[in-house]
């Protein structure tokens, strides 16, 4: 079963139309690598995200492949090009089935 917490977004709500604009993600989740030992030292379980990906108005614009170096709560700062009014999906997927997904809408102004 995945532990994985809620994803968390920060961006501007509105954007002149050609701005660069930063967006911030951030999920709660384990990361467990597989190669830590419990405090009888057996073996914990790996669990980690294994993908996050960005779409905007249903475009890819951003995808990350993750591996079991990455530390707990992983943390994505990256910026895009405002170019029209829509939706941001952000969708992390771990390897326990467990999915996390956020929304946001950019206003783009002319």
């Amino acid at each position: 079963m995945s532990s994985m917490g809620p994803g968390r977004v920060r961006m501007p709500a509105s954007a002149k139309r050609g701005e660069v604009i930063e967006v911030r993600t951030l999920v709660q989740h384990p990361m467990e690598s597989g190669y830590r030992l419990d405090n009888t030292g057996k073996p914990i379980a790996r669990h980690i995200i294994e993908s996050f990906d960005c779409t905007y108005n249903g475009r890819e614009i951003f995808r990350v492949k993750l591996h079991p170096a990455v530390s707990t709560n992983p943390f994505f700062t990256f910026c895009v090009v405002a170019q029209e009014s829509g939706e941001f999906v952000f969708s992390w997927r771990d390897d326990q089935g467990g999915v996390a997904i956020a929304t946001q809408s950019l206003v783009v102004n002319t």
